[in-house]
């Protein structure tokens, strides 16, 4: 059992509650807005394929970065720099999880299946970026919007407008708050060489930069809802939303970084399940 949580703590598995919602978004709007009906094997096979996806990717980012996690104050008890997982063991997981989440998009459709390849590329991408763009934070953010088209893809077969703006909430939704959670690194970044737009814009200007992508999320989100004609639930998850990233915002200041992983962590969660939860409820009720 202590092995098993070594690498739930290694995937950070707490932390797939950001995009799950998302997914069961783009899920539920393939059977109702495109007219299929409830299919329990194509339901847990997202489920399975964003769960392995995403902890092939945040496996591999730690290979990637342990040169720096055994450099960093705040990340050398990482499992990989502090020896409790070797690197040998953690690439065996990184190609054990990539290769069950192509084999598990097989037994989708063959749209999923041919386009798996391009969503590894584009979730293992993320962890090069911050080698050479200050942007990185929304790379991470096209990773996590994956969920809501790739689970749309799954049920219907077919591209369409509506999850196609969920991944765009999910986007900026992820970037504006992971710009966040980079406060906590910018010193250590720059000593390091590497990019992120706290390193290269200051606290405070980042600040609002990741203000600003979160005000185009609740700006994306009410034209999804007008789009979507959804029932008055998606309104108020949009406003539990909008909320919580205010308050989200109202936690961290340029001088006192002591509420991030609060802001991170505990406060995005809620946002995210509660904003999920209520969209899905509004394509039934």
């Amino acid at each position: 059992m202590s092995e098993l949580k070594k690498y739930l703590s290694l995937v950070k598995f707490s932390h797939t509650i950001f995009a799950m919602p998302f997914a069961l978004v783009g899920y539920f709007l393939g059977i109702k807005t495109a007219g299929f009906g409830f299919d329990w094997k194509v339901f847990i096979l997202v489920i399975v394929c964003m769960i392995l996806a995403r902890s092939a990717a945040m496996a591999f980012n730690r290979m990637v970065d342990v040169q720096y996690d055994r450099r960093n104050p705040r990340t050398i008890n990482r499992e990989i720099p502090s020896g409790q997982i070797s690197l040998f063991a953690a690439s065996v997981f990184v190609a054990a999880a990539s290769l069950l989440f192509i084999i598990t998009t097989w037994f989708i459709n063959p749209l999923v299946f041919y386009l798996s390849p391009v969503a590894l590329i584009v979730i293992f991408g993320y962890s090069f970026t911050k080698r050479f763009t200050s942007l990185c934070h929304f790379v991470l953010g096209l990773g996590l919007a994956l969920a809501p088209i790739g689970a749309y893809l799954s049920v219907t077969a077919r591209f369409d407008v509506l999850p196609i703006l969920f991944s765009f909430i999910v986007l900026l939704w992820v970037g504006g708050f992971d710009i966040i959670y980079a406060l906590q690194d910018d010193d250590f970044d720059k000593s390091q060489k590497l990019h992120s737009l706290p390193v290269r814009l200051g606290r405070k200007t980042a600040l609002l930069f990741s203000a600003l992508a979160h005000l185009l999320t609740v700006g994306i989100a009410v034209y999804a809802g007008f789009i979507g004609q959804f029932s008055v639930f998606y309104w108020v998850g949009v406003l539990i939303f909008s909320g919580m990233l205010i308050y989200e915002h109202l936690l961290v200041k340029p001088g006192d970084l002591s509420r991030v992983n609060m802001a991170f962590a505990v406060v995005n969660g809620i946002a995210g399940v509660i904003f999920g939860g209520l969209v899905i409820l509004s394509l039934y009720f």
